[in-house]
């Protein structure tokens, strides 16, 4: 009886975990496996927070450090790192990195997959894009109005009988137009920055995986706290056992030479005691 209630255990825990693995894989494969399309004049910028145990968070992080280094520094750089230890039981950190447009997505991917396999898990993605494209087409359809409005200027400058006054005035007006000129090219030049490199920040935190999503999800996780609650119990006895078994084995060892010495130490107490006659 209990080789068949075992064997229905056991089925009934590979069950769970077959529609676990499938629910995570479909979660996976509809959400943060869904492709952005990239379009032309658009700066993307990606978060993605990962949920692992504290133990491996270290090594997460270190394997996609060496990830980016292996793209080598024109395809992808490392812009900071943090490692924070809360406590005994809570590590976060962070990674942040600039990558090549074309390969963003892709290593994002990859990330994920290296945390997957540490027993972790994607928690949170957010991918923004910015429109830069018409932002650059504005500047540079100013810069090109700006040139044509300094030639003009130039042509004022070199026509003879200019007073002083309209002298003064032109330079004047030369001048905030060159500082103009200077600022929008400034702006487009950030633009085109923010175009040839995508930010990229990876966050991790101290938490379990959750293997999937629905009803079997549950009662998955209502095996799992039972087998932990068991390992906790198992080990509460253990402690208890180290704690209290050395001064019970000192008492029962006592009360046992107790018993066997106890009568004859009486005797020999009560003779010693008793007055000659």
């Amino acid at each position: 009886m209990l080789r068949h209630a075992g064997l229905l255990i056991a089925l009934a825990l590979a069950g769970c975990g077959a529609a676990t693995d499938e629910q995570s894989s479909s979660a996976r494969e509809g959400g943060p496996g869904v492709e952005v399309t990239a379009a032309p004049g658009v700066a993307f910028s990606y978060h993605y927070a990962f949920r692992l145990p504290a133990a491996r968070i270290a090594a997460a992080q270190e394997a996609h450090a060496q990830a980016c280094e292996r793209l080598g520094v024109t395809r992808c750089r490392i812009t900071g790192m943090r490692y924070s230890v809360v406590n005994e039981e809570r590590i976060d950190a962070s990674l942040a990195f600039k990558l090549a447009p074309a390969l963003a997505r892709s290593f994002g991917r990859a990330g994920i997959a290296a945390i997957e396999r540490a027993d972790g898990m994607l928690a949170a993605a957010e991918i923004t894009g910015t429109d830069v494209g018409s932002g650059i087409a504005r500047d540079e359809a100013g810069q090109r109005a700006a040139a044509g409005e300094r030639a003009r200027i130039e042509r004022d400058l070199a026509r003879p009988g200019l007073t002083g006054a309209e002298r003064a005035e032109l330079l004047r007006q030369r001048a905030a137009l060159d500082d103009q000129v200077r600022g929008t090219a400034a702006a487009v030049a950030e633009g085109r920055d923010s175009l040839a490199s995508t930010p990229m920040l990876f966050d991790y935190a101290t938490g379990e995986a959750i293997r999937g999503v629905g009803p079997r999800s549950t009662i998955a996780r209502a095996v799992a706290t039972f087998m932990e609650s068991a390992e906790w119990t198992f080990a509460t006895l253990l402690w208890l056992l180290a704690t209290l078994g050395p001064p019970l084995l000192l008492l029962a060892v006592l009360a046992l030479l107790w018993r066997r010495f106890a009568q004859p130490l009486r005797r020999w107490w009560g003779r010693d005691r008793t007055p000659a006659a």
